[in-house]
């Protein structure tokens, strides 16, 4: 299917929001669309819908299932196309977003299907979850100038770690359950990166409901949605690995020329598996067995 806008699918789309979950991919170049298309067909989204500039062209459909809607991302973003989706969305639909080159992993996505994990997350009365984005780069960026390489890839095994999370409304004081977590290369080269957007939390994997509505920090306006886990016991989060990063700093002049090599002493080689990421400790399985 084919949409000429977001205005467009909201208005004669809607059954590609009504049952979820659903994943919403915005492309920002043509880095890796094909893969980012398979990776998230492949975890068992029931609807994979992609935003990209009319003049991209898309070289295959994995199994016929993907929605494509004319939407230059790079020019106007995606937060208030996510807000008129989350609006047109069925409420209690599961909704899930990224950007291309970006890949989403799970605990034991391997053999568990992106719909058996929202049932028990469902279960366990929650309505979003929390995700890590972690950076992935290219090892060697004289052969990959532009820091993407799916058989060259390396991440940071370590330099993670959360601060609280001010609540300017309550004198300063943290938010229940919510922190900011940091690191990786937005960590290592934060001189190049505006302070708003050093997070590498995202509230990635949500329920659409009346009223909701993404920020921009990747937060949502109902404050439940923003935690990282239950008041009662630890729940499931996720990782969605991530050139994003990366590739902006290698596209952004101010930047590119400082950076030689993405590697250092603490990065390892990225094995494709959500094993790896939770020997980590970049996600969180919860109860979830």
């Amino acid at each position: 299917m084919h949409y000429t806008s977001v205005h467009d699918l909201c208005a004669r789309g809607a059954r590609h929001l009504a049952k979820g979950p659903v994943a919403l991919i915005f492309a920002e170049d043509d880095a890796e669309l094909e893969t980012t298309l398979r990776h998230h067909v492949s975890l068992g989204f029931v609807s994979v819908i992609m935003f990209l500039p009319a003049a991209f062209s898309l070289q295959s459909d994995p199994g016929g299932t993907i929605v494509r809607v004319d939407h230059d991302v790079a020019a106007v973003g995606h937060l208030d196309a996510m807000n008129r989706l989350i609006g047109a969305a069925a409420p209690g639909t599961w909704l899930y977003y990224c950007f291309n080159a970006e890949y989403l992993f799970y605990p034991f996505c391997e053999s568990r299907s992106v719909g058996e994990l929202l049932a028990f997350h469902t279960e366990e009365r929650r309505d979003a979850m929390l995700a890590y984005v972690v950076d992935i780069y290219a090892g060697d960026l004289t052969r990959h100038p532009g820091a993407v390489s799916l058989k060259d890839t390396w991440l940071d095994k370590s330099g993670y770690y959360a601060l609280a999370r001010p609540d300017p409304d309550n004198n300063g004081y943290p938010k229940e359950r919510q922190l900011d977590f940091f690191g990786g290369l937005r960590w290592r080269y934060e001189e190049h990166i505006p302070a708003r957007r050093r997070n590498i939390d995202r509230i990635a994997v949500f329920r659409a409901k009346p009223g909701l509505k993404l920020r921009p920090e990747h937060v949502f306006t109902d404050e439940e949605y923003n935690t990282y886990a239950c008041p009662w016991h630890n729940n499931l989060t996720a990782a969605i690995v991530s050139f994003r990063t990366a590739k902006a700093l290698k596209r952004n002049p101010g930047s590119t020329f400082d950076i030689h090599t993405f590697k250092w002493h603490n990065s390892v080689p990225f094995e494709w598996h959500s094993r790896q990421l939770l020997d980590l400790g970049l996600m969180e399985p919860g109860q979830w067995f």
